[in-house]
């Protein structure tokens, strides 16, 4: 763990403490919360959610409520498969160097620039070669309190600048490596204020898209995802889900 992840782990640790403080263990939830914007998905084409879910048993991270209704997007081939060739490589990854959109209308809050792509490894083994577990990132204010973090972006893709204007399915940057990864994803996240540490995640929800089974899922994640399939629709999504946006 370098430097830079031990800060931030101890902010996301102090977070934990003061969400639980100010909150008495009533964060936002389907059931509490619903969006004052309709989101889309901020890409083109089929996706496949690889973390994620608006339940504990299927949460991107429960136990940090920054990140409990956070995505790890990948595209995935028919085999189950995400790359073709070297998987050393970012390049061979599908979803790598992939447009990444406007999921609404804002504007643009914060980026983070100037990361390098992590080192991948055969067995998948999370690595931070950033000085922001975030990567390269870009964070879009859509209402008074909603932001969207989009993040692990490519290195020099980013494509716009703080307080610029964007417009839903605009595109930001691509996706890329960089941060606290394992191979290539995006990472997505809307959250009720601008602080990563301190803004509680919000429950997505999405307006126009198409969900389906992912072909051999289980060849990348063999983790149970029956239950959650069967019983959960847009507008929200979850693991092993494929997911596109309609018209």
């Amino acid at each position: 763990m370098n430097g830079s992840v031990l800060i931030q782990s101890l902010k996301q640790l102090w977070g934990i403490i003061v969400l639980e403080y100010k909150y008495r263990g009533n964060l936002p939830s389907i059931e509490s919360y619903h969006s004052q914007v309709k989101y889309a998905l901020p890409f083109s084409g089929e996706w496949v959610v690889a973390n994620g879910g608006v339940t504990e048993k299927n949460s991107h991270s429960w136990e940090i409520p920054t990140q409990r209704y956070a995505y790890d997007f990948v595209i995935l081939d028919g085999a189950g498969s995400s790359f073709r060739g070297e998987e050393t490589e970012a390049g061979s990854f599908y979803c790598y160097g992939r447009d990444i959109l406007a999921p609404a209308d804002g504007t643009v809050a914060e980026i983070c620039t100037g990361n390098p792509d992590s080192r991948i490894t055969k067995n998948r083994t999370a690595s931070c070669n950033a000085r922001d577990i975030r990567g390269n990132y870009v964070l879009i204010c859509h209402s008074a309190d909603e932001y969207s973090l989009l993040a692990h972006l490519k290195p020099d893709s980013i494509q716009v600048s703080v307080g610029q204007s964007i417009k839903k399915g605009e595109k930001i940057a691509e996706c890329g490596n960089s941060g606290n990864t394992s191979e290539p994803h995006l990472h997505f996240q809307v959250q009720l204020g601008k602080s990563f540490y301190s803004s509680p995640g919000l429950p997505i929800e999405f307006e126009n898209i198409i969900v389906k089974k992912t072909p051999n899922y289980e060849k990348f994640d063999n983790r149970c995802l029956k239950e959650y399939s069967e019983n959960y629709y847009p507008p929200y999504i979850g693991v092993g889900q494929m997911v596109r946006q309609g018209n």
